[in-house]
């Protein structure tokens, strides 16, 4: 009998060490299930309901183009943090592009007076708020977004390939010596290519600053398909000479339309 007692004493305390030890695995799972249904309710009301989503962009600017990678980290229900990764080649307003033909051969067109190619990097953080709600899943959800960060200005040496008195063709950049690059078109074959100058390249470091509005219009919440457009204000630490016979600035400002597309979690 006395053993009968232990045993039953035992198998109690067993049972009540079990209850105490599964209690805190219940109650997060309460709460997780808690959560699933806030953030079910929410996306049913319109809501963009996520922890972390990717989104991939090609944007095109007033003055040239940029692609950009983009991550995403969630804080509340209505507001995001964005941090992003851009490249992209800025034009010049008074940039043509000439093709010339040398026999039969058409040689790659060049751009009349033209001295760098200006190319740019930007690293940056920018908050994302949520301003009107998709209202149900055919709807668009609206985002205001604001931010800036880091630019880095790539100038490249602008080459042309141009023709010399004994039947050859060379490489020649801007140093100085405008009557190359405006008084003697005839010479000019064509520009010498994409690859040539990158050795060359100089960096001008700057900082930026952007406002948007993103459209998303995605039909389910997993994935992300919007439309981007807003302004882009960039300051460089010294001018960045593009053409010749222009204006120099080191103050850029842009409007730009992007589309983007990519995923939540």
């Amino acid at each position: 009998m006395k053993n009968i007692v232990l045993v039953a004493i035992g198998t109690l305390i067993m049972t009540a060490g079990f209850s105490q030890n599964k209690d805190p695995k219940q109650q997060k799972k309460l709460e997780r299930k808690q959560q699933i249904n806030r953030m079910i309710s929410q996306e049913e009301e319109g809501a963009i309901i996520f922890q972390k989503q990717t989104v991939f962009g090609a944007k095109l600017n007033t003055d040239g183009y940029g692609l950009f990678l983009e991550l995403g980290r969630m804080k509340t229900a209505r507001q995001s943090n964005l941090y992003s990764l851009e490249i992209g080649e800025r034009k010049h307003s008074k940039e043509e592009k000439i093709s010339t033909i040398t026999g039969t051969y058409l040689s790659n067109p060049y751009v009349y007076g033209k001295i760098n190619n200006f190319y740019y990097a930007k690293m940056g953080y920018a908050q994302s708020r949520l301003i009107g709600n998709k209202g149900n899943k055919n709807g668009v959800a609206i985002s205001a977004i604001y931010g800036g960060g880091l630019s880095a200005g790539l100038l490249k040496p602008y080459y042309l390939k141009v023709a010399s008195t004994s039947n050859s063709a060379s490489d020649v950049k801007y140093n100085n010596n405008e009557s190359v690059f405006l008084d003697n078109p005839n010479y000019v074959l064509g520009s010498s290519g994409f690859t040539k100058g990158f050795g060359e390249m100089k960096i001008t470091p700057g900082i930026y600053g952007k406002t948007a509005l993103r459209f998303d219009y995605g039909r389910y919440n997993e994935l992300v398909s919007a439309i981007e457009v807003g302004l882009n204000l960039e300051f460089y630490a010294k001018k960045m000479p593009v053409m010749l016979l222009q204006k120099q600035k080191q103050v850029f400002f842009n409007a730009y339309a992007a589309i983007e597309f990519g995923k939540r979690k």
